[in-house]
């Protein structure tokens, strides 16, 4: 049984301040590429209202040779606390979009300087930051004169095994202005792949004064619990976790401000979920927006019954129609009582 310590309790108990901005929840939902677009962060913030919710990642250069903000820069007025992140190697262009940023309504501006993808890091960003701390510090630096909300950074610990320089790097990022960093625990080269390492969070949180956070299999309560007693870090940031379940945030909130277990969702909630998605999706992109949701309601599918049939199915549909008939019949069959199966959960990796 989870349980929260006495010391952690009290550590935890205070908002979460960013600089000077300050938010209500220590359980933030990552950045996510092809995921976290602003239909996906209602659904989050359905069950955690306080926390902070982040854009997909915007490419900085893209932004400057265009005229209309890109969609996945777009945020509701009413859906705070929320950041921008946005990625790229040149600090002009940086400053320019982070402007853009707070006019569109972010509370913070945050810089990716942790993506592993090779289509990301061969142009000198995301994680290739790492390995040039002098333009990383150069750009923090010049994000922060642009703009007038907090500017935080979220890495991963270094390169790879031989070149984990993360408590330099993440002790310049704090010299040049940043006000909050996300550490997540693997090296660049381990992609999503083995341990998070968390023991280097902590090392982090020793030498630092700004808040930290702690990135990295953060899957359940359990997990966001051992993680914040192990590396004293200010909050958990949970990504892939949230994959077919937004209801991941609201759960670990809940449980470190009153120390009580929410009952997990049925898999009838699951697909209800699903279907709410699937339907949004739809409205908020129309077609597109329907091939982008296979992904995600392969992800809900899971842990019941046909599930695996029904991953199949809702993996090619192409329209709104057919998805939402797949749901409801596997629905019904639930409600008339079929039984829960294990199922071994795969770990997603994110392009």
């Amino acid at each position: 049984m989870v349980t929260l310590s006495p010391s952690l309790k009290d550590r935890l108990s205070t908002p979460l301040k960013i600089g000077s901005f300050e938010v209500k929840s220590r359980v933030l939902q990552s950045p996510l590429s092809g995921v976290t677009d602003m239909v996906f962060r209602r659904l989050v913030r359905r069950y955690a209202p306080e926390s902070m919710m982040y854009t997909e990642m915007v490419n900085a250069t893209g932004l400057h040779y265009v005229k209309e903000l890109p969609k996945i820069m777009e945020v509701d007025p009413n859906e705070r606390p929320i950041s921008i992140q946005l990625f790229d190697c040149r600090p002009d262009f940086l400053a320019e979009a982070a402007i853009k940023a707070v006019e569109e309504g972010a509370d913070t501006v945050d810089i990716n300087m942790g993506c592993p993808v090779n289509k990301i890091t061969k142009n000198g960003g995301g994680s290739s930051l790492l390995r040039q701390p002098e333009v990383a510090e150069a750009i923090v630096r010049e994000v922060v004169k642009a703009t007038d909300v907090p500017v935080t950074v979220k890495t991963r610990i270094g390169w790879n095994d031989k070149e984990i320089t993360i408590l330099e790097f993440a002790q310049r990022m704090q010299d040049a202005g940043a006000q909050m960093i996300t550490v997540h625990g693997r090296t660049r080269a381990q992609g999503y792949n083995g341990n998070a390492r968390w023991e280097w969070i902590a090392r982090v949180k020793e030498v630092l004064s700004i808040p930290v956070i702690a990135n990295g299999d953060i899957f359940s309560v359990e997990a966001a619990v051992r993680c914040l007693e192990q590396t004293h870090a200010d909050g958990v940031m949970c990504s892939r976790g949230t994959l077919g379940y937004p209801f991941l945030v609201g759960e670990i909130d809940y449980f470190l401000k009153t120390g009580k277990k929410l009952a997990p969702p049925t898999p009838i909630e699951r697909l209800e979920c699903a279907r709410d998605h699937l339907q949004a999706l739809w409205a908020y992109k129309g077609d597109r927006g329907v091939r982008q949701a296979r992904k995600h309601m392969t992800w809900y599918a899971k842990g019941f019954t046909g599930a695996a049939d029904l991953r199949g199915q809702l993996s090619v549909i192409e329209t709104v129609q057919q998805g939402v008939e797949l749901i409801d019949k596997a629905i019904a069959q639930l409600a008339n009582g079929y039984e829960l199966e294990e199922e071994v959960e795969s770990s997603f990796a994110l392009a």
